[in-house]
């Protein structure tokens, strides 16, 4: 429903407590003029941006969760879950100042501690940060029935909220003309997933003590690839990515899980072996495409990277032109959170943007001025507006090495 709509369900406290959060001049016991002065505040486009320009990095982050999540309600546990995951761990000193500045702007003096000195202001949980998006207008409770414990946020606004990101995000933006070379690997990966299968029919590959295969197995099935990975140190550290991505290259990694997953391949105690399933890819004129590889991206980074779909969403939005991967990078790395050793650049970089380009959603160049450009491919676009995600579908990767849903 969209926020008319909402409102006209809504009840006279909800309505009471929007209209003074909006600061509204209306009869309060009229639920007509309660709802058209509300109408009037929250469609100006002033108040409006003035609300987004306003909001602080953990509250934004909360709300990209929801932008491009097609579902239309969410249980408080989810919703206190996102909360929890906006919150980064150099954030709480800004939330700190945020929340002084906004007891300031109301009159307010913060307690003070016997030394004269300001004592910290507690930070909201997430149970007041969901009542304060719901004072705000931007959550609803359901109706009446088990719905009344769901929330959904108004269709019209969330267009609104991620039209408005989209318009500062692209004030940062620097646009170039197409480079002179660039790297475009559409459907190569679908292809060496093939290669991988193939390779396991006609070859007999010896798995080593922990369950990977040898390197001179792995740099021979890769040279059938159409793309070159080198193997990772052995020093490196390297988890969270997959089931073997501690053993093999990012790219290879994907194709022989993704292999694993779908039961194409299985592994014994010595050996690697291509399964009756995987012989019916192979023997198939496309065992995969990059519809399910993107989804099985999705599902196996969703766990490190817990806001991914959102960032793929952002990253089809604002390159749909060829643009430098230094402005991209900007206004996407306060969205990102770091995983373990991994910084937000590197998960952009690596994880996401070189990612998306093995899959053939991406395209990376070089740019005199610029240094990397990039822009999404029509093969990109299209698979990305038609799959998907739930926010809970990720594959867990057990330490057993097993992987689950």
């Amino acid at each position: 429903m969209n926020f008319a709509d909402m409102l006209g369900y809504a009840d006279i406290a909800q309505l009471s407590r929007i209209a003074n959060e909006y600061e509204c001049d209306c009869n309060g016991n009229s639920k007509h003029e309660l709802i058209q002065s509300i109408l009037s505040k929250v469609n100006s486009r002033e108040v409006f941006e003035a609300r987004v320009g306003g909001m602080g990095m953990d509250d934004l982050r909360f709300m990209n969760s929801l932008l491009f999540d097609k579902r239309e309600q969410f249980s408080l546990e989810e919703l206190i879950a996102r909360v929890q995951s906006s919150k980064f761990q150099d954030d709480p000193p800004k939330q700190e100042n945020a929340a002084k500045d906004r007891l300031k702007a109301k009159g307010e003096k913060g307690t003070r501690s016997r030394k004269g000195k300001s004592a910290p202001v507690p930070e909201a949980g997430p149970r007041e940060i969901i009542a304060r998006f719901k004072q705000q207008g931007w959550l609803f409770n359901g109706i009446a029935g088990p719905d009344r414990y769901l929330f959904q946020v108004p269709r019209d606004l969330k267009s609104r909220f991620r039209e408005s990101l989209k318009s500062r995000f692209s004030e940062k933006l620097v646009f170039v003309g197409e480079p002179p070379i660039y790297r475009d690997e559409q459907e190569l990966l679908a292809a060496d997933v093939k290669a991988l299968l193939s390779y396991a029919r006609h070859h007999e590959i010896q798995l080593t003590r922990d369950g990977y295969m040898h390197r001179r197995s792995l740099l021979q099935v890769m040279e059938s690839f159409g793309v070159r990975e080198e193997p990772p140190l052995k020093a490196a550290w390297r988890f969270g990515y997959g089931r073997r991505f501690r053993d093999y290259p990012e790219r290879f990694s994907l194709i022989y899980d993704f292999c694993f997953y779908n039961k194409w391949l299985e592994e014994t105690e010595t050996e690697l072996l291509l399964t009756p399933l995987g012989e019916e890819a192979l023997l198939g004129r496309r065992p995969a495409g990059t519809e399910q590889l993107y989804k099985f991206w999705l599902r196996l980074y969703k766990g490190p990277i817990s806001n991914l779909a959102s960032i793929v969403h952002w990253v089809d939005e604002l390159a749909d032109r060829w643009v430098s991967a230094d402005s991209l990078r900007e206004v996407l790395i306060p969205f990102i959170k770091p995983y373990y050793y991994d910084t937000a650049e590197t998960v952009m970089d690596s994880r996401v943007l070189m990612m998306m380009m093995h899959l053939g959603l991406l395209r990376i160049g070089e740019n005199e001025e610029q240094g990397t450009v990039l822009r999404m491919t029509r093969l990109g676009k299209a698979v990305i507006a038609g799959i998907k995600i739930e926010h809970s579908d990720v594959l867990k990767v057990e330490s057993a090495g097993k992987l689950g849903t």
